[in-house]
């Protein structure tokens, strides 16, 4: 579809390089276990490389490089400058102890510096699917008592790190932010709403999210603020749909004291067991914000929205693409509707490298030179109403720039 030649396609479709390990982990009863760890850097055209680390049982060699070409069009869709990477360690996090990952984290640290495959300049690491701020630090942590003496900016090795600890406001919601940034782009859009069979805004639009991590829950939050209706919430568990409406902090709090949508109290009906089953509820629109494959050929004939978002990475397959296409359901790919997380890493790798916190140098100019046109307006009674931009105000607001744009553009 490009009209590229063969031959610079086959370039930028190969993976530039893979390291693949093993690594020894003492098990908190004492027995021995051994764990493999990928990483992956697809083009180091621009550099550094960015891209999620992983902590999953199912991740394997292909996954990593599929996942690191992935993030080459993602940052490219997104015009942040970076390369794509991914990586990831082969285990199921919710099976090992805290003690456990963190010795896990900090061997496979240790092995990526050994090979040369993290650092601020080659290769910035973010969290991805099992991974999160505390395991972003240790693996900050790790790399700062190693190489700390020699790289000033040795913090920027990595991304989503606590904030105290060199991180950035606003990261958590980042994905799920720039995902409702889309949405609300696109639904604004008429030629978009039109293709769909909708109408403009989200006031109003019912929505089936599936999956309620980091991704789902942040999307749907925003969502439900501007006044959309999240109807059906699936997890890899559970599902509960309400017609009317679900409260998202509700679910949420309901989710983390009982680890289960099953007896949500507020849903007119839910599921314990084959919660994918809820995929086919009928609503306006779908966000698949859980794993890759889960919208696929044996279910895409069943979907009943007129438009999906894709806030997980590869949840569509082609066959169900190919079927959403004859149906006439419009698929926002994932390539642009979730780069928002590493967007905002981009913003955070940006201040490790600054050392200062966005905002910080400018926040009391910006004051007095809004104080000084109000007295010339003469409203000086509403000076002390001013606020200069926060850390958070300058993320929120470079997101919605890069996300809107992009999604203008692609559009």
């Amino acid at each position: 579809m490009t009209g590229l030649e063969e031959q610079y396609l086959n370039m930028i479709k190969a993976c530039q390089t893979v390291v693949r390990f093993n690594i020894p982990l003492r098990r908190d009863n004492g027995n021995l276990e051994t764990i493999t760890c990928y990483r992956a850097q697809h083009s180091t055209y621009k550099l550094p490389v960015k891209g999620g680390t992983r902590y999953s049982a199912d991740i394997d060699l292909q996954e990593v490089e599929a996942l690191a070409s992935l993030m080459t069009f993602k940052l490219a869709i997104a015009d942040v400058p970076f390369g794509g990477a991914k990586g990831g360690v082969k285990i199921d996090p919710r099976k090992y102890s805290q003690n456990e990952i963190e010795r896990v984290t900090r061997k496979y640290t240790m092995e990526l510096i050994k090979k040369g495959f993290i650092g601020a300049q080659v290769d910035c690491l973010g969290p991805d699917m099992g991974t999160n701020e505390q395991v972003m630090t240790w693996i900050k942590d790790t790399y700062v008592n190693v190489k700390g003496e020699q790289d000033i900016n040795a913090e920027g090795c990595c991304t989503g790190k606590f904030i105290s600890q060199g991180g950035i406001a606003g990261r958590a919601e980042s994905t799920g932010l720039g995902v409702y940034y889309a949405v609300r782009e696109m639904l604004g859009t008429q030629t978009f709403v039109d293709r769909c069979g909708l109408t403009q805004g989200i006031a109003g639009k019912t929505f089936v999210v599936q999956g309620f991590g980091a991704v789902g829950y942040w999307a749907s939050k925003f969502i439900e603020k501007d006044g959309g209706i999240i109807t059906t919430v699936i997890e890899y568990n559970s599902a509960c749909h309400n017609p009317d409406g679900l409260d998202v902090e509700e679910i949420k709090a309901h989710m983390v004291k009982h680890g289960s949508l099953a007896s949500f109290p507020g849903a007119t009906e839910s599921v314990g067991e084959n919660p994918q089953q809820y995929l086919i509820k009928q609503a306006d629109c779908m966000i698949p914000a859980a794993v890759e494959k889960s919208l696929h050929k044996g279910n895409a004939e069943q979907i009943q929205v007129k438009a999906i978002f894709e806030g997980a990475n590869g949840p569509t397959t082609h066959a169900a693409e190919v079927i959403f296409q004859r149906r006439g359901i419009v698929c926002a790919p994932d390539m642009l509707v979730n780069g928002g997380g590493v967007t905002c890493s981009y913003f955070e790798w940006l201040k490790n490298l600054d050392h200062v916190a966005p905002g910080r140098l400018t926040k009391k100019y910006q004051v007095k030179s809004q104080a000084r046109l109000l007295e010339l307006m003469g409203f000086a009674d509403k000076i002390g109403e001013l606020q200069g931009a926060d850390e958070i105000d300058i993320v929120y607001s470079g997101l919605e720039e890069i996300m809107t744009s992009a999604c203008q553009e692609n559009w």
